[in-house]
């Protein structure tokens, strides 16, 4: 699997780090609007919707550095099948079940890992809107230097990466690669077959 990569653009440590100053700043900015904190009303509880499985790790870390009460409803989505390095366009959203029918009063934190079109953002943050949150905040661990995506209304960006396909830290090619503690890219012949 280390044969496999050709570049390493985000080591283990600096994710680390990024995480801690991210936390911090997502734990103030929720305190702050919505008074939900580590001693508040047990019903005062933030939701986290991580979109798995590429923002599993992601959110695995991220929550552990939250000082705040919080309830945790994963769902899926879709838009690279297989071996796919480019969006298919098409956003299939599964196990919408996991997710409360009504989220009136819930203050909602939607966790994704990569941001490069901002369809699969837009067509959650569509299908929590609908549900009726007090409030819903956007998260994602990468952000594609790319219009499209630094154009998209995001609240929380933990990196700002070229325009490359990348894999590690829960992202992966092929269902392959997630286990990567850094965030990398490949060698073209192993994404080319």
């Amino acid at each position: 699997m280390q044969g496999d990569i050709e570049r390493i653009l985000l080591d283990a440590p600096a994710i680390a780090d990024r995480l801690d100053e991210l936390a911090a700043t997502i734990t103030a900015d929720i305190e702050r609007a919505t008074g939900i904190a580590e001693d508040s009303d047990p019903h005062n509880t933030l939701t986290i919707v991580p979109v798995m499985t590429g923002s599993i790790i992601f959110v695995a870390d991220l929550v552990r550095r939250l000082p705040i009460r919080m309830r945790i409803f994963p769902m899926s989505a879709s838009s690279y099948p297989g071996t796919a390095t480019e969006s298919s366009g098409k956003v299939e959203l599964s196990d919408l079940s996991r997710l409360p029918d009504d989220l009136a009063g819930h203050h909602v934190l939607l966790v994704d890992d990569i941001l490069d079109s901002g369809r699969t953002l837009r067509r959650v943050t569509e299908e929590l809107r609908g549900r009726g949150p007090a409030s819903l905040h956007t998260c994602v661990l990468l952000r594609k230097q790319r219009p499209e995506a630094m154009d998209f209304p995001v609240d929380y960006v933990a990196f700002d990466i070229p325009d490359a396909f990348v894999v590690g830290y829960g992202l992966d090619y092929d269902d392959q690669y997630r286990n990567l503690p850094q965030i990398v890219t490949l060698r073209p012949e192993v994404v080319t077959g």
